[in-house]
């Protein structure tokens, strides 16, 4: 699946869709966490959790950047709209409070190990690049919900209520970014 970009008429990869998926959802937690941290400000006590875990996913974000690159694979059409709605999530859970933030940051990272984890077994052993670079930084993303957890996630108003919802909106956004 490693390679050239196909010649015109020849077949994508399935290994296309996932690094077009991935890389978008690397950018909408950038732009969530963006988000997040305009409300909260840099001396809210959550603001270095927040920005260390947008760190890692800006680091995330390049590295399939590159891959797409060298592979010859486009992002998704609708960037534009998650570089808006990442955001507006961000910014809307941050003023319910830091435990809504956290929580929203809990329920994104439980799709996304899950959704990595799919993608693992999709693979196989086919593509040794993509794989190491998603159990790596399925690793990563595990660890944003265990410190979401650990900083109130759990305790926000109507938790199950807005981890659902956040939840179905972030499948909703995988099945769109791998098709578009």
């Amino acid at each position: 699946m490693t390679g050239p970009a196909p010649r015109p008429g020849q077949r994508r990869t399935g290994a296309d869709a996932m690094l077009r998926v991935d890389q978008a959802g690397e950018y909408g937690a950038i732009r969530i966490y963006a988000g997040q941290l305009a409300v909260l400000g840099d001396r809210h006590p959550m603001s270095r959790e927040i920005a260390r875990m947008a760190a890692q996913e800006e680091r995330h974000r390049k590295h399939f950047d590159a891959m797409m690159a060298q592979r010859g694979v486009r992002p998704t059409m609708l960037q534009p709209f998650w570089h808006v709605a990442g955001f507006a999530l961000g910014a809307a859970t941050a003023l319910l409070g830091p435990q809504a933030a956290m929580a929203c940051t809990a329920a994104i990272e439980t799709e996304i190990d899950d959704h990595y984890g799919r993608q693992l077994d999709d693979l196989g052993g086919q593509d040794p690049e993509l794989s190491g670079a998603i159990a790596d930084f399925r690793a990563e993303e595990v660890e944003h919900r265990e410190t979401a957890i650990a900083h109130g996630a759990e305790s926000a108003p109507a938790y199950p209520l807005l981890s659902g919802l956040i939840r179905l909106g972030c499948r909703a956004a995988i099945t769109l970014s791998q098709r578009l």
